[in-house]
């Protein structure tokens, strides 16, 4: 199967009427996937200065936007928004793309902005317990006739969630790099775990200890779509991929080095080989994450030089 190539689209520092412009453009130009990321504030961390749209309502109009690429949220965090609402919103949006939408939800990392609103950022261990409940209460949202759920943190009762997604079973995404109760949920109830600025040698490594939570909980580990989002920072040139590296490194200071593995930092033609090995690692899909401004011409390369190729491998 080739992979699947897609772009996670941050909803910040772009005008409305761009981003539609611009989803237009990722759709026609034969994009797989579209996503939105859930933020209050821009990502990287700055200063809470930069213009950025709420999620669910941006999905709204990506999914009337759009006729072909897959879309979603890589993730929605579950301590914004109660999960029966999420199964509700995920519901309307698989009938507004003819069902063309797959939900992705995780436990969180934006301290500052959750902070800034009013929400509660408790522990990585109880927001970990959070997605938790949240991924199974939007499962049987999705599925069942009536879901009745008393968690520590979420409550359904009785709840109905009509009507039905036009999927059959639409697809659930977990994502987050946490080893011993992260890629556990993906195990126990995703349908495909997303993970972020990876190497392919380290997205390898946590595949594999996906595959043995898969062993350990008793689920076919083929039932698991495996992606990765890379940073876009490709130049047309080599003096263009130095001038990128700069810019990383100003955009996530601290993070830089990390960040840096996973991303696409390099030419158009350095890219096809880039993303081979992510293949060769185990990824099924690949996104883009642009974060705006990026250089028009290497996102025109990656659409119509680099995607073409990547998809031949």
């Amino acid at each position: 199967m080739p992979l699947s190539l897609g772009a996670h689209v941050g909803q910040q520092n772009l005008s409305m009427d761009e981003l539609r412009k611009l989803w237009r453009k990722l759709d026609d130009g034969g994009m797989d996937w579209i996503s939105a990321w859930d933020h209050f504030y821009e990502s990287p961390p700055k200063t809470s200065e930069e213009p950025h749209f709420e999620a669910l309502a941006t999905l709204g109009a990506l999914a009337a936007e759009t006729r072909h690429a897959r879309i979603g949220c890589l993730v929605f965090y579950v301590g914004y928004r109660n999960p029966t609402l999420l199964a509700k919103a995920a519901t309307t949006l698989d009938h507004i793309t003819g069902g063309r939408f797959e939900i992705g939800l995780g436990a969180g990392w934006h301290i500052w902005e959750a902070t800034a609103y009013g929400y509660a950022f408790p522990d990585i261990g109880t927001r970990l317990d959070m997605l938790d409940e949240a991924v199974q209460i939007v499962r049987r949202m999705l599925t069942e006739e009536r879901t009745d759920f008393n968690g520590k943190h979420f409550q359904a009762v009785d709840a109905s969630c009509l009507p039905r997604s036009v999927q059959p079973r639409l697809p659930i995404w977990v994502g987050g790099l946490g080893e011993k109760r992260t890629l556990k949920i993906a195990a126990e109830h995703a349908d495909g775990w997303n993970a972020a600025y990876l190497s392919p040698q380290e997205f390898r490594r946590l595949n594999g200890v996906l595959e043995q939570w898969c062993e350990e909980v008793g689920r076919d580990p083929t039932q698991i779509r495996r992606a990765v989002n890379l940073a876009f920072n490709l130049g047309v040139d080599e003096v263009e991929v130095k001038r990128q590296h700069r810019q990383l490194a100003s955009d996530w200071g601290g993070m830089a080095e990390r960040v840096s593995g996973g991303a696409l930092l390099c030419t158009p033609d350095q890219a096809v080989e880039r993303l081979a090995e992510y293949r060769d690692a185990g990824v099924d899909e690949i996104n883009i994450a642009l974060r705006a401004p990026w250089r028009e011409e290497a996102l025109d390369a990656y659409l119509s030089e680099v995607m073409p190729q990547a998809r031949a491998l």
